[in-house]
């Protein structure tokens, strides 16, 4: 039987969990700079699997508007380039002598506008998984026997604290993405 610290620290893990992943999913849109993590969330269909773009090839970022891949098997380099170009990202793969070049172009109004709100959905979702660590640990309180009810009503109240921490926390991640993408 799980008891009320229990399940209020497995919430902190899971709010944690939803930030980290956010934290994540922010680190691959890009902001006018190149970064590896820029590829990090595309997958490639290769070897009849769903694959990071790490586990096919090496990411480098050699110049500020350049990444190139180099894949470990060169029959998956038309797999890359389609994985790189059916992502949101709005980038054009080109390869030569079994490298895979993509130049990140340089970021207009209209493209920046599109990444911010890129940023707001993925904040939202973080937010959700946020919220649904609390729901499900506020129901799991409910239903701990012999507890009485002050002692349910303060996990909750501390719940809540740490639901506020977590969004507040995302908020600022976002506010500061946001800036990082909207800089000229």
């Amino acid at each position: 039987m799980s008891t009320i610290p229990q399940l209020v620290k497995d919430a902190r893990v899971a709010m944690d969990k939803a930030l980290e992943s956010s934290r994540k999913e922010f680190s691959s849109i890009r902001s006018g700079k190149a970064s590896t993590s820029l590829l990090d969330t595309i997958r490639v269909d290769a070897y009849g699997q769903s694959m990071p773009m790490a586990q096919v090839g090496s990411v480098a970022a050699p110049e500020a508007r350049l990444l190139t891949i180099t894949p470990w098997d060169k029959g998956l380099t038309q797999a890359i380039e389609k994985a790189i170009r059916d992502s949101d990202l709005g980038l054009n793969p080109q390869s030569q002598g079994g490298i895979i070049r993509v130049p990140l172009p340089a970021l207009n109004e209209d493209r920046r506008k599109e990444l911010v709100k890129v940023v707001h959905r993925l904040a939202e979702e973080g937010r959700i998984g946020v919220r649904h660590a609390r729901t499900v640990a506020r129901d799991a309180i409910k239903k701990v026997d012999k507890v009485s009810e002050d002692d349910k009503k303060t996990a909750d109240k501390d719940l809540q604290k740490m639901h506020d921490e977590h969004i507040a926390k995302l908020e600022e991640m976002l506010k500061s993405k946001e800036a990082e993408i909207m800089e000229v």
